[in-house]
């Protein structure tokens, strides 16, 4: 079908608006997105075989 995705959608409840925007700076500061780092940490989590703890990064976001 035309509109189907290649992985299922997943929903995240309990995070406000203000948490997100922050991980999507932090992600993209770091040269990644936040799929591709709540993976690695879910892998990491469940103890995967040759999962690591994702790597943070030095970010301050400035609130307005």
């Amino acid at each position: 079908m035309a509109n189907m995705r290649k992985h299922p959608v997943r929903g995240l409840r309990g995070i406000d608006d203000a948490l997100w925007k922050d991980f999507d700076a932090a992600t993209t500061a770091a040269n990644t997105d936040r799929s591709s780092t709540l993976r690695a940490y879910m892998e990491w989590y469940v103890g995967r075989e040759g999962a690591s703890l994702p790597k943070t990064v030095s970010y301050v976001v400035r609130r307005r």
